[in-house]
């Protein structure tokens, strides 16, 4: 199974319009355009009955104390974590693209809807739904994508992988709300084959280049 992206070159770095955040000179981060970037896939292995797509940040600090605070760095050294930003479940195998902006074309406070989707598709709550739980102006669900945010006083760059998954079954067997482990376990009972693509971002302007 092959992976593509028009948007995302493997191990460059990602463009900031498909990213939450971007660097602002006063406020160290502003939003930015949260575009999903275009992927498309070939050579699906037979019996491929759906496609699933999972983006996540493999490098979040697992302790937050030092996230975005002025005066303090987050050590290279720190046990890093995962960060779910896009989970889409049941796409019909008929689908091997997903166009640039298909999904997610803003930032959308407290979240946009789901989890129904486009090709009558699911799409998972990410983990900004966490991240912004105590925030009154952003609280809420956040199904579907929102893209790049790292900690603007982090001393690596951030990878961040999307991995499109061929399934034997045409819907997962999962229901409701769910979360990116969540539906990972699943889909790993039911993965024909996989490809990926990283793409690398930073909102520290020592990083940035």
């Amino acid at each position: 199974m092959k992976l593509r992206s028009d948007s995302i070159a493997d191990g460059a770095p990602i463009a900031a319009e498909f990213a939450f955040g971007r660097i602002d000179p006063k406020s160290h981060v502003g939003l930015s355009d949260n575009r999903n970037p275009h992927l498309a896939w070939s050579d699906a292995p037979p019996g491929t009955r759906s496609f699933a797509i999972i983006c996540h940040d493999r490098d979040v600090p697992s302790v937050g104390d030092d996230v975005n605070q002025e005066g303090r760095e987050i050590p290279a050294s720190l046990k890093r974590v995962d960060f779910y930003h896009w989970i889409l479940i049941d796409l019909p195998a008929s689908v091997t693209s997903v166009a640039a902006g298909e999904f997610s074309s803003a930032v959308t406070p407290k979240g946009k809807s789901g989890p129904a989707s486009r090709h009558g598709a699911r799409q998972g709550v990410n983990d900004y739904t966490e991240w912004f739980a105590g925030d009154q102006d952003m609280a809420g669900d956040y199904y579907g994508y929102d893209g790049p945010c790292p900690p603007w006083n982090d001393t690596i760059v951030h990878h961040y992988v999307f991995t499109v998954y061929a399934l034997d079954v045409e819907r997962l067997p999962i229901m409701g709300r769910f979360h990116g482990a969540e539906a990972l376990k699943v889909i790993s009972a039911h993965a024909l084959s996989k490809a990926q693509v990283t793409g690398t971002y930073t909102l520290n302007p020592a990083l940035a280049g």
